[in-house]
């Protein structure tokens, strides 16, 4: 797939090194929003082959181009990938990935001045516990106002610990009520 180009015909943005993390994408012009950036491009691999290929650099054994599919299959940014596998994680992006028929589309969410870096959620999801260790081995280095310090996704609560949250709350409430009632 070409690189998209603004109505001027020069295209949207530039690689070069990042003050987050080691190359970035970085916008050549002044971008719209919800404008379409690049395709995020790579080898088709499966679970497995993900599993046997990570770690695969001993100085820092969780840096992928890994990018999950609903189907189940990844892209493999680091084989056959393109600029896309450049745009760093923040935890308040200015641009999101769509996946659309299995190709995965990023596009900006937000105006995007000139000399802005892209980036966007990763929201990585691992089965195992979120330990400090854990996340820290997915530190976030964004810097935004509402950064996690992960990259990782927020766990989702569980339907019984929302359950009795929700059952926490409604007893607080009826005390409350009872407290108004008796002043």
């Amino acid at each position: 797939m070409s690189k998209p180009t603004a109505p001027s015909g020069k295209p949207y943005y530039v690689v070069r090194n990042s003050p987050v993390h080691g190359r970035g994408v970085f916008a050549a012009r002044n971008v719209p929003a919800d404008t379409f950036l690049i395709e995020y491009e790579g080898e088709r691999i499966s679970e497995k082959e993900a599993a046997r290929r990570s770690g695969a650099d001993p100085e820092n054994p969780y840096h992928t181009f890994f990018f999950s599919l609903e189907s189940g299959k990844l892209i493999d940014g680091g084989d056959n990938g393109n600029d896309a596998r450049w745009i760093n994680h923040s935890c308040e992006p200015n641009c999101e990935a769509r996946e659309e028929k299995g190709h995965v589309y990023i596009y900006t969410v937000r105006d995007i001045k000139r000399g802005e870096e892209f980036n966007y959620d990763y929201g990585l999801v691992l089965e195992e516990r979120q330990t400090k260790a854990l996340k820290k081995a997915y530190e976030c280095r964004c810097g935004a106002e509402s950064c996690r310090h992960t990259m990782l996704a927020p766990k989702k609560r569980s339907a019984s610990k929302k359950k009795d949250k929700k059952k926490d709350s409604k007893k607080s409430e009826k005390k409350a009520a009872k407290k108004n009632k008796k002043d």
